[in-house]
């Protein structure tokens, strides 16, 4: 398994998919076509938590009035199977590994894995 959570009116998913070659990877645009259950909990045993898998950033966490600090991992996959926004971007996905975001650290880490490949 290969795949890519993005959006693809994000600029910065954009540029990061652009480094890459990305042949026989699965390109999943999240706004038309939402992560599905089976899908958010193979990135949950490979990402650890829900929270890891949230973006701090949404602008539906101001629309909600949401506290970040009251939330428990239950309320965390609620909220990403509830709206798209509520995932870090991009999301790419195999069956041993997972990048998520776009911190250095993991673009590092991105860059490395796809040189080893």
């Amino acid at each position: 398994m290969k795949k890519v959570f993005y959006l693809n009116t994000c600029d910065t998913c954009r540029k990061i998919l652009g480094q890459f070659s990305l042949k026989g990877w699965e390109l999943r645009e999240i706004k038309k076509e939402p992560i599905t259950k089976e899908e958010l909990e193979e990135m949950h045993k490979h990402a650890g938590s829900y929270e890891a898998l949230f973006s701090k950033k949404s602008t539906q966490i101001k629309l909600r009035e949401l506290d970040i600090k009251t939330l428990g991992e239950s309320d965390f996959k609620e909220l990403l199977l509830d709206h798209y926004t509520f995932l870090k971007r991009p999301v790419f996905l195999t069956d041993k590994e997972i990048f998520i975001g776009n911190d250095k650290a993991t673009l590092q880490s991105l860059r490395d894995f796809f040189r080893a490949d």
